[in-house]
């Protein structure tokens, strides 16, 4: 396949969320509240506009249609994600962070918590750790 995918097109969205509840208003249609399992919301400060994706049950003999832009996630294991970010790290570049904090304290585990804070930092998007 040597077709490109176009750019996303916005749409319009109105969440009303309740605990336990939400009515979801795409386009100016209100979606079917028996088909949504939940909604994921995601807004980076950097890009235009959000990223909306709809959880939907398909129960036996009901079928949706429309129009959608699909996105497949895969739930990953923090595991996972946190053994990514790890072999990231520079072991070189964290040693020095982690030696020259302003609050490390000295003593037994100083260094470790250190590490610990350096890393937490980088994870949270700080001062880059790669």
């Amino acid at each position: 396949m040597t077709e490109q995918p176009t750019e996303p097109q916005a749409h319009g969205v109105r969440i009303d969320g309740q605990p336990g509840h939400a009515t979801i208003v795409l386009d100016g249609t209100t979606l079917p509240a028996d088909q949504l399992t939940g909604y994921t919301l995601q807004h980076s400060i950097q890009d235009a506009l959000p990223l909306l994706v709809l959880h939907t049950r398909q129960p036996d003999g009901i079928v949706w249609r429309g129009l959608a832009r699909v996105a497949v996630g895969v739930n990953q294991n923090p595991g996972d994600l946190i053994a990514a970010f790890l072999a990231e790290v520079d072991p070189v570049l964290l040693d020095q962070e982690a030696l020259n904090r302003s609050d490390y304290g000295g003593g037994e585990g100083a260094t470790a918590r250190a590490m610990l804070a350096t890393l937490t930092e980088w994870a949270r998007g700080g001062k880059a750790g790669t």
